[in-house]
């Protein structure tokens, strides 16, 4: 009985030891003094701004309208024609305040000119095919071009007015 006893405690012994693991230190290759090594891909994230965030008020786009001076309030009427026109003709792939199939036009007026919105608007194929900018934003928005709602120059200003009031 003896016998079994200590041989019992001679395995029990054994596993303890046996089954504890070393611990492995980690080694930094990092001295005192020195900073851990920043990726590249970070830093050019963050350099990269995509189109529908870039800022571009000089280009005026390439369709029908060259001029556009807008007054510096915001015609309601006009502005809720405008919000039915969107909700009818625009709806189905833009969203006010959110990225959906096409950009948000909320904040549109800070980052491109009036005469480009409307060109946009107005005269969507023209604009993919030869305006850089209009170009970019179909790359951003996997290939998805604008659809042209025929929209009359008025339509779309009373769709430009409602953008002013988001």
């Amino acid at each position: 009985m003896k016998k079994i006893m200590r041989l019992l405690a001679a395995v029990a012994i054994i596993t303890m030891f046996g089954c504890g693991g070393k611990e492995e230190k980690k080694t930094d290759k990092i001295q005192i003094g020195q900073k851990p090594e920043v990726t590249e891909t970070k830093k050019e994230e963050e350099a990269t701004q995509k189109p529908s965030q870039m800022v571009e008020l000089t280009n005026k786009g390439i369709g029908p309208v060259s001029s556009l001076t807008l007054p510096t309030t915001v015609d309601q009427a006009m502005a809720a024609k405008g919000m039915e026109v969107y909700k009818t003709k625009c709806m189905a792939c833009h969203k006010p305040d959110k990225k959906f199939i096409g950009p948000a036009p909320k904040g549109i007026l800070e980052r491109r000119t009036p005469e480009w919105i409307m060109n946009m608007i107005l005269n969507p194929e023209e604009m993919t095919q030869k305006d850089p900018l209009a170009k970019a934003l179909l790359i951003e928005f996997n290939g998805s071009p604008m659809a042209n709602q025929n929209l009359t120059e008025e339509e779309a200003r009373q769709v430009l007015e409602y953008f002013r009031t988001l």
